[in-house]
């Protein structure tokens, strides 16, 4: 054990002298392991980071939350110019699936209309995401606040000029005076503030309840009518904890259909979108960047390999006539085959601990500059160093065997 401990600490002599002796021969080589290192990590890190964040942003979300619609959240069969002609779901579907629906938590309407100015006084905020829902949105989203609440069942139905504001918002609006009960103009109209949604931080889809406003959807109908052609109409439907989510969907799906007299022959001219489906998909996604990651890394990591394999030949060549020296005094074949097979995984994990280490730096920098989270997890640490070991070994043998069988006599008269 302590002849390989000895080993150990020359070779890793060898390879600081070789650092040292030839700084642009060895730069170019590391460079090429840490380059690979640093690719594979990188992409490693931020899809981990995404997915983490995504699984974030759902976690407020039952999975088997469903939102019904005349549009489809991933790829549908039916072609788009058919998708066109669904008509839009209606409030007073909305109510009738409310009303006789089995099984469900909550059920709540939403409109997507375009984004809006909303200001106090002088100060004016642009292009604000407004999200138009009913009072049972609150429950669906679990919605924190800060100061105030939601508005009620009453004021929604009745299309009250209430607000809910997000925390970027009334920051810009108000800073820091009290914004309950204050009024701020939307719509032409004055609307009353009543609650400030709690700061959540960046959004992955779409905008971020820091920066959305929240009215009751009857408002939105009372002014601009069912027709709108601006607007879109959702239905969102939250079943029970216990609730068979098959036999919902079944369920949703008769009375859709019956409610609008489809025939039997006819496909459903409305999407029952779902949380998990989403999930799913967003899965797929990730393991398919992981996998282009990996290809593209691929090629670093195969001209770093390279590059440590050629500066081993060049070592050994280097130092043939101290091998028919050592051979000469007994070192056995595979002595020789340790010291150059130490000196390639040294400098090949040196090139990736460069690389981890760069890759932690740069997520330091975006975490703090974009304001998303960049997690560097101790598998991909270690990932990074078994894979910077594997490719010194791998480099490293071939040159470390024709090393071991140079005959002593010839290799010391080659080097001389």
């Amino acid at each position: 054990m302590l002849v390989y401990f000895r080993l150990f600490k020359e070779s890793f002599s060898f390879a600081i002298n070789a650092l040292r002796n030839n700084k642009l021969r060895t730069f170019l080589s590391l460079l090429g392991i840490t380059i690979g290192i640093f690719s594979i990590i990188a992409v490693l890190a931020a899809v981990d980071s995404l997915d983490k964040n995504i699984k974030e942003q759902l976690s407020g979300l039952d999975s088997n939350t469903m939102y019904l619609a005349k549009f489809s959240f991933g790829p549908s069969e039916v072609p788009l110019w058919k998708r066109l002609q669904f008509p839009e779901v209606s409030y007073n579907e909305y109510k009738y699936l409310k009303s006789s629906l089995d099984d469900v938590e909550h059920v709540a309407y939403q409109l997507f209309v375009k984004r809006e100015n909303i200001r106090y006084g002088k100060e004016l905020v642009s292009s604000v995401n407004t999200v138009v829902v009913s009072n049972e949105f609150e429950d669906i989203q679990a919605l924190k606040f800060s100061k105030g609440r939601f508005y009620n069942e009453s004021e929604s139905n009745s299309g009250k000029a209430v607000v809910v504001i997000g925390d970027e918002i009334a920051q810009n609006l108000f800073g820091e005076f009290d914004t309950i009960g204050k009024k701020v103009r939307l719509y032409g109209q004055k609307f009353t503030v009543i609650g400030v949604v709690k700061k959540e931080g960046s959004g992955l889809f779409g905008d971020s309840n820091d920066i959305s406003i929240f009215l009751p959807a009857n408002y939105v109908r009372n002014r601009f009518g069912d027709n709108n052609k601006n607007m879109n109409h959702i239905v969102i439907i939250k079943p029970d904890a216990n609730a068979d989510i098959a036999e919902l969907k079944a369920d949703i799906t008769q009375k859709m259909r019956s409610r609008r007299g489809i025939k039997p022959d006819e496909i459903n001219p409305f999407f029952i979108n779902i949380i998990s489906g989403l999930q799913d998909a967003i899965d797929g996604i990730i393991s398919t960047l992981n996998i282009i990651g990996w290809i593209i890394s691929g090629f670093s990591l195969l001209v770093g390999g390279f590059g440590i394999a050629n500066i081993m030949f060049v070592s050994v060549k280097e130092r043939t006539n101290l091998i028919g020296i050592q051979k000469s005094l007994g070192a056995k074949n595979r002595f020789i085959l340790f010291q150059f097979l130490f000196e390639a995984v040294i400098l090949s994990v040196l090139g990736g601990v460069i690389g981890i280490i760069l890759v932690q730096v740069i997520s330091i920098i975006a975490t703090a500059a974009l304001d998303f989270e960049f997690v560097l997890s101790f598998y991909n640490i270690f990932l990074g160093f078994a894979l910077s070991t594997l490719i010194g070994l791998i480099s490293g043998v071939i040159p470390a065997i024709s090393a071991s069988k140079l005959d002593p006599v010839e290799a010391i008269r080659t080097g001389m």
